[in-house]
């Protein structure tokens, strides 16, 4: 009896500590509670204290915007490829290197030239000096090995189509079917894998002066690396949501950096085709940019197979290239 009742003091004590806890807490919700009202209420007559508002250029949406599922883009993509067996193009070049990297931008006066296609990866580029008209420089190739003549420095380079080992110089690293790529987008196969997103660009429109929202779509092609859990990007196709025609092509390297940049400006009628009427060609590795502005074109004519064999003349330097 001794015992439990020297315990009851303590327990008055722990008592009278946990009611006293309870009214702090209970005191500072109160304290929160009232803050937060204080705050709401005299929200509205600080606004003009806590932030400032100001006008921009409002985007104009498209009114119409068209959709499309990744099987239709493909199907838009193969269709364009298969329509065309080969294509002559009279062009004018006009190239342009250098930029933020190199601190300085050099662009080399427009020169006039060729461009001959032949699926699956024929092609033969020849660009003439201006004024004088006489030959800059012959590219040709057979879809496996290419050969390029520069008549001016009396050299030519040869080599495989495909880059076995990479140079420091990154214009040995340029190929044939980088150009073939980019004029005529390649066909997406059964086993390629592809996913597709959506994106917007918001430009200023050159007539009106007002900016717009172009939406599109960027449809990826990848590849499985080996049977891993690793997908290889090859390249990424973007398609205008106004039209559904394809705007820009990204090709990437082995090491997933883009190395081609193909940007397709407005539809011309060239006879009974309709093809972009200028095509820019980037290598932003390089920092280099040739702007081809088609002046004529011929789709689906002969092609003979010796249209793609180049002439070296004895006496030129020749490099060979990896």
């Amino acid at each position: 009896m001794t015992a439990s009742r020297s315990l009851e003091p303590e327990k008055v004590v722990n008592q009278v500590r946990v009611t006293r806890q309870v009214d702090v807490l209970r005191g500072i919700q109160r304290i929160r509670k009232g803050i937060s009202l204080a705050l709401l209420l005299a929200l509205p007559a600080l606004s003009g204290c806590l932030w400032h508002t100001r006008r921009v250029p409002k985007a104009k949406m498209p009114v119409n915007v068209l959709g499309a599922t990744p099987e239709q883009l493909a199907d838009i993509i193969n269709r364009q490829y298969d329509a065309v067996n080969s294509m002559f193009a009279t062009v004018t070049f006009t190239a342009t290197e250098g930029g933020s990297l190199k601190g300085s931008v050099k662009t080399i006066t427009p020169f006039s030239g060729y461009i001959l296609i032949r699926k699956p990866e024929s092609l033969r580029v020849i660009g003439y000096l201006p004024v004088v008209h006489s030959q800059a420089f012959d590219m040709a190739s057979n879809g496996s090995t290419f050969e390029l003549w520069i008549p001016p420095k009396n050299e030519a380079f040869e080599g495989s189509n495909t880059v076995t080992q990479e140079s420091a110089n990154a214009f040995e690293n340029m190929r044939p079917y980088m150009f073939v790529d980019s004029l005529l987008i390649p066909r997406i196969g059964s086993d390629d894998l592809m996913t597709v997103t959506g994106d917007s660009n918001t430009v200023v429109d050159p007539k009106t002066k007002k900016l717009e929202i172009e939406p599109e779509y960027l449809l990826t092609v990848e590849s499985r690396q080996d049977n891993s859990h690793l997908l290889l990007v090859h390249r990424v196709v973007h398609f205008s949501r106004i039209d559904l025609r394809p705007s820009e092509e990204d090709i990437y390297d082995q090491n997933g950096q883009i190395q081609t940049q193909a940007l397709y400006g407005a539809l011309q009628t060239y006879g009974t085709e309709q093809f972009p009427g200028t095509i820019t060609l980037r290598w932003p590795l390089q920092q280099q940019q040739i702007l081809i502005t088609i002046q004529k074109l011929k789709v689906n004519q002969p092609v003979n197979a010796d249209e793609f064999e180049e002439k070296i003349p004895p006496g030129a330097k020749v490099q060979q290239l990896h």
